[in-house]
């Protein structure tokens, strides 16, 4: 019988692959809510991740008992799926290399990343990923912890391109509050929120930049917060916006309504699933040459896309066909 192919060694053979990620990002700042948040994860499915928050989470003075206590509710059995990062402090704030000490060095082998806020250079970048990498070989782990870059200063974005180039980057973030105050009035604050947030020209701009170095260097771009907390229709039609009109792949959540909007607005469009299951399976049958599918002809660069759409569905928690999903993702 012959062995079919998978996906990811027949169309990635030896190249960087693009990191599959969970379309939301929920933040908590205290034992509480990262405890709640986990607990959430349990009962949605690893839909979302859970980032704790050092840098507005430690009150000054505890920085060292914050950072302690983000490494041990990361290392607790309540991290079911391993799916939980940290926000350290910002480069400028002499506690960051202190959280990373404490984060890596005690949870380490259940990190799933770490965020870095405010830089204001590609430089301060470049010091905080080679710290986190050598706190990762003093802690003994097998595989480097992979950097979320906050991009909301000025300097940031325009090192944006030279940041998204680092080595272990794995997500860009868009901090929208900070970069607009960071324009001292001339981007008004009616712009923190929708539809201003994705039509005044300098935040569509930033945004466009900014998703562009990282679709460039294999990174996945996450859209900023929405400030309405509870108003599913607003929080999806935000993420919904951020992902078809910018092209953002994850997006953050601040209070736990959120999350299932924004997750369900991130999905592919289900048509579209459909398809990849259908190309892919008769793909996979012809060995990876060409095909026709509903009168199309497709190959090797339409799979790659369709791949990903099926990726995507997956880990949105979309229920895939049947055989895609039992070839791809079970079998």
């Amino acid at each position: 019988m012959t062995t079919l192919t998978h996906p990811k060694d027949a169309l990635f053979a030896g190249e960087k692959g693009f990191p599959v990620l969970a379309a939301c990002e929920h933040f908590a700042g205290s034992e509480k809510l990262i405890g709640k948040a986990l607990d959430l994860q349990v009962e949605y499915g690893p839909v979302f991740d859970v980032t704790c928050d050092c840098e507005d989470g430690a009150a000054a003075g505890q920085e060292r008992e914050h950072a302690a206590m983000v490494a041990r509710m990361i290392a607790s059995a309540r991290n079911q799926f391993g799916r939980a990062g940290a926000r350290i402090h910002d480069p400028s704030h002499p506690a960051w290399r202190q959280d990373v000490d404490i984060i890596v060095g005690g949870a380490g082998g259940h990190l799933a990343y770490i965020t870095v806020p405010k830089a204001t250079r590609y430089e301060q970048v470049a010091e905080v990923t080679e710290y986190i990498g050598q706190a990762a070989k003093k802690a003994g782990l097998s595989r480097p912890v992979p950097v979320h870059v906050l991009i909301e200063t000025h300097g940031a974005l325009r090192d944006v391109f030279r940041i998204a180039e680092l080595p272990g980057i794995e997500v860009l973030d868009f901090g929208l509050m900070d970069f607009v105050s960071g324009h001292h009035g001339a981007i008004p604050a009616a712009a923190m929120r929708s539809p201003g947030q994705f039509e005044h020209a300098l935040l569509a701009r930033a945004k466009a930049d900014m998703v562009a170095a990282a679709l460039a260097n294999g990174i996945v771009p996450a859209h900023n917060v929405c400030l309405n907390l509870k108003d599913a229709d607003v929080i999806a039609a935000d993420a919904s916006r951020a992902r078809n009109e910018f092209g953002f792949l994850r997006m953050w959540s601040i209070y736990p309504a959120q999350i299932l909007p924004i997750v369900n607005a991130m999905r592919p469009d289900f048509s579209e699933v459909e398809d990849a299951a259908g190309i892919l399976v008769a793909a996979q049958d012809a060995d990876w040459g060409p095909i026709q599918y509903k009168g199309e002809l497709h190959d090797r660069a339409t799979y790659r896309y369709f791949w990903e759409v099926l990726e995507k569905a997956k880990v949105t928690g979309m229920t895939l066909p049947a055989e895609a999903d039992q070839r791809f993702f079970i079998g």
